[in-house]
């Protein structure tokens, strides 16, 4: 090959844009000019010397590129040959001379012409360089037996390239790179980077290539075995046919004997015959075929009668559920009650059978509930259904139902569809391996409902003890007998649990774990758990009670104790890296190494005030992560009557600060008011932590107290705390969450609690410890609320005797009414 001596330097030439086919200098290349500059360009080139400059632009996407979306190095080329298209265009062999910098741009139209410099590469030829050229050449060859396609005559020209320079140039011809690394390789004046950047890019693209042939390799590989196996199948028939004439099929023949060992109810037995005589009828290659393979695999494998074996023993129960799980004593006799239940119908049952009497008689005494466990997250609803099934000696199973919208979840798909599948409770059955597992469905408050269907719905006749004895299950299309298995659900709510399943229900709530609770829950469980994770041991480190403490009131605010079990967590993590590092010095976690370890504490504990404060009580509210206490402040102002409510409170709590104030107003006479004083002032009703939804009516006996109080000027005490819904007439009623409200005012150093009269059966509920240190006043009237919680000046007269307006009581509700509100604190 030849080429043209190299051009003097500030030499003006027609500057050419191209997208992706830049030549560099020693090589040729064919390139197709189509733009109405770069034939103008060319054809001037044509007339005067056949030289010009090729530069690529930046943006490829642009058909008409302004001289700044140019790159302002480029190549001279020479035009060698020329053949001119249809419509227009020109297909031109340049041969590259020289890299050159455009130094400007001389003029812009019909083209561009510009004036350029000559750009002079770093040459080199010692033993580092050529080791360079030649690993290139290698690689390049490995490439080219990967699939790589090249030119011929460019894989001619790399390899009998006399200069390591011009080897350059070659390769980068030829490498698979993007428009921006071909220009980043023609801008290297350094032969050696050069070098070394086109290795990069080569080892990148043998890289490509490889894993290319590995697909193709595998691909060719499962065509050849499915080929194979296709020809080795038809080749077995034949020898089948001519030894046995009319013998059955392996495959056949392994399903009726799976059917008859099945036991199944004679119902399915029948319908699993009558699938096989259609897969005996039908062609291997009909595309139904597999489907019906699949069916009679399901119910082959569905446990029909294979129980779980073991007597309920509750004395064993009792001591599982004791070792799993501190605490939650009501729960675990409502959980050992059910296990003798079921042990006691298992009893009866086989004494009926001894006595020859008819077993359909004793089948109506189906499972006589499902437990429903209802709790905020991380009190153990889960773990105890795992310790319910280790109790029973049965599989355990967990479900979650959580975001499920489609009815087929439940029921399953119809054959019909492709990728049918039976249902999520067929599916754990199956994976069981037995009839009577303990089944826990969880989230069952969190699943939706949409075009497809109500998954709630479907639950309905699996849940019903009366039903579930034969289950539909759309894919099995056979009744499945569901009465044998010990079904559990969970949920944190109920409002959005239909009512329909809530009625199928035994809900057995479990309220947030106390300070003294998550202690010990902590120290006897967690700590051992979290040392085992991390590979510690007690030896090693110890987590002072203290600091334990320390965590679970500043680092944690939750009903349960996942976050303590993260906290924790934390703590040792750090440790563990310490020990590896040598670094870790005392083996003792103390209050004062928390910070250390956990940085700022995340929450501050709500204390009562330092003294008493008039316009200000102090109120319980219950929450999803427990009890805590909330202060309701009250400033009066002169005003025409108006009554602000602020702290993002919601309707119910609204209604509650409304019937305080008519209270007092309709009372205006015994508290020492003028008749007429609303229509002087305006009332403003603040709870602090506005950010914190608010809502529900136990506060009322709070804000009541705190109007009064800002209205005589009367201070409320400071260590009292109280909580109760009120009337227009000034009752007290009963309220829910006492337990959790009563460990919150523990928590904050109250040292009495006013609560409803209608509550002092709750007290069984409130830890031995709390009572002892709490002293409880029972009110059933707003009257004897102040009387206890305003601090009436010494020698000062308390309000005028009030008369005894309530002789008698009604009756109030049991439960604290239900607001549908997620958020819902007091």
């Amino acid at each position: 090959m030849t080429f043209l001596m190299n051009p003097p330097n500030n030499q003006t030439y027609p500057i050419v844009a191209v997208r992706d086919g830049i030549v560099f200098p020693n090589t040729e290349n064919v390139l197709v000019f189509g733009r109405p500059k770069s034939v103008d360009a060319l054809n001037e080139a044509l007339h005067t010397n056949k030289k010009i400059v090729l530069v690529m632009q930046k943006n490829l996407n642009q058909d008409d590129p302004k001289y700044e979306d140019l790159y302002s190095v480029g190549v001279v080329a020479e035009i060698d040959k020329t053949v001119s298209g249809e419509k227009g265009q020109i297909n031109a062999l340049v041969k590259g001379i020289e890299k050159v910098k455009i130094v400007s741009l001389v003029k812009k139209e019909p083209f561009f012409i510009g004036r350029v410099e000559t750009i002079k590469d770093k040459s080199y030829e010692d033993e580092e360089t050529l080791a360079l050229v030649k690993y290139i050449s290698n690689q390049i060859k490995k490439a080219i037996n990967l699939g790589k396609t090249i030119d011929f005559v460019f894989l001619m020209n790399i390899l009998n390239i006399s200069t390591p320079l011009n080897f350059s140039n070659q390769v980068a011809m030829v490498l698979d790179i993007k428009t921006e690394e071909r220009q980043e390789l023609l801008e290297e004046n350094d032969l050696k980077k050069r070098l070394a950047k086109e290795v990069n890019f080569i080892n990148k693209e043998i890289k490509v290539l490889e894993i290319e042939h590995n697909i193709s390799d595998k691909t060719q590989q499962k065509f050849e075995r499915n080929m194979k196996e296709t020809f080795l199948r038809e080749k077995m028939k034949t020898i089948e046919e001519e030894l046995g004439g009319k013998g059955e099929e392996r495959e056949i023949h392994d399903f009726k004997e799976k059917i008859k060992k099945a036991n199944m109810p004679k119902e399915v037995q029948d319908k699993a015959v009558k699938e096989l005589k259609r897969l005996v009828q039908m062609s291997q290659y009909n595309p139904e075929s597999s489907y019906i393979r699949t069916y009679l695999d399901w119910l082959v494998e569905i446990p029909w009668n294979i129980p779980d074996s073991g007597n309920i023993n509750i004395a064993s129960a009792e001591k599982i559920l004791n070792e799993d799980h501190y605490g939650l004593k009501k729960i675990k006799e409502r959980i050992l009650e059910f296990l003798a239940v079921m042990e006691l119908k298992k009893i009866k049952d086989q004494k009926a059978q001894k006595a020859n009497q008819e077993k359909s008689e004793f089948k109506k005494e189906r499972q006589p509930t499902i437990l429903c466990f209802v709790g905020p997250p991380g009190v153990g609803k889960t773990s105890l259904g795992r310790s319910i099934a280790r109790a029973l000696n049965r599989k355990f199973i967990k479900v979650s139902l959580g975001g499920i919208r489609d009815e087929a979840e439940i029921r399953g798909h119809r054959r019909t569809y492709v990728g049918a599948l039976p249902g999520r409770i067929i599916q754990g059955v199956k994976q069981a391996g037995s009839k009577n597992p303990v089944f826990m469905l969880d989230e069952i408050d969190k699943m939706g409902r949409d075009f497809r269907g109500d998954p709630s719905s479907a639950l309905l006749e699996a849940l019903d003890p009366e039903q579930n004895h034969a289950f539909s299950d759309h894919y099995l299309e056979v009744p499945y007998d569901l009465s044998n298995v010990f079904f559990i659900t969970t949920a944190n709510i109920l409002d959005t649990v239909p009512d329909a399943l809530l009625d199928r229900l035994e809900v057995i709530h479990f309220a947030g774990y106390t300070e003294d609770e998550k202690f010990n829950i902590g120290k006897n469980y967690i700590i051992k758990k979290q040392l085992e994770m991390h590979n510690l041991t007690s030896e090693e480190v110890k987590i002072t009670d203290e600091a334990l403490k320390k965590i679970i009131r500043l680092y944690t605010r939750e009903a349960g104790v996942r976050e303590l079990e993260r906290q924790i967590g934390t703590i040792l993590r750090k440790i563990a890296r310490q020990v590896v590092e040598n670094k870790f010095i005392s083996k003792t976690v103390g209050m004062t190494d928390i910070g250390r370890y956990l940085g700022p504490y995340k929450y501050s504990a709500q204390m009562i005030e330092e003294k008493d404060t008039v316009g200000i009580s102090t109120g319980l509210a219950w929450t999803q992560a427990g009890g805590d206490i909330l202060f309701i402040e009250v400033a009066v102002m002169p005003g025409k009557g108006g009554l602000t409510l602020t702290g993002h409170l919601g309707e119910v709590m609204k209604e509650s600060c409304q019937a305080a104030l008519s209270y007092i107003r309709a009372r205006w006479e015994t508290f020492g008011l003028s008749r007429d004083f609303f229509n002087h002032i305006d009332v403003h009703v603040h709870v602090p932590e506005g950010a914190v939804p608010k809502d529900g009516p136990s506060a009322g006996i709070a804000i009541a107290t705190a109007m009064v109080s800002a209205l005589t000027k009367i201070p409320v005490k400071r260590e009292a705390a109280m909580t109760g819904e009120i009337t227009l007439r000034g009752r007290v009623m009963e309220i829910g969450g006492m337990k959790e409200k009563v460990i919150a005012a523990h928590r904050a150093q109250i040292k009495s609690v006013i609560i409803p009269i209608e509550n002092k059966k709750d007290l069984e509920d409130i830890p031995k410890k709390v009572q002892k240190d709490l002293k409880f006043i029972f009110v059933a009237n707003v009257d004897e609320v102040l009387k206890v919680a305003l601090a009436f000046p010494e020698k000062k007269v308390h309000f005028p005797d009030i008369q005894k307006e309530y002789a008698t009581l009604q009756p109030s509700r049991q439960n604290e009414e239900k607001i549908p509100r997620k958020n819902r604190v007091n």
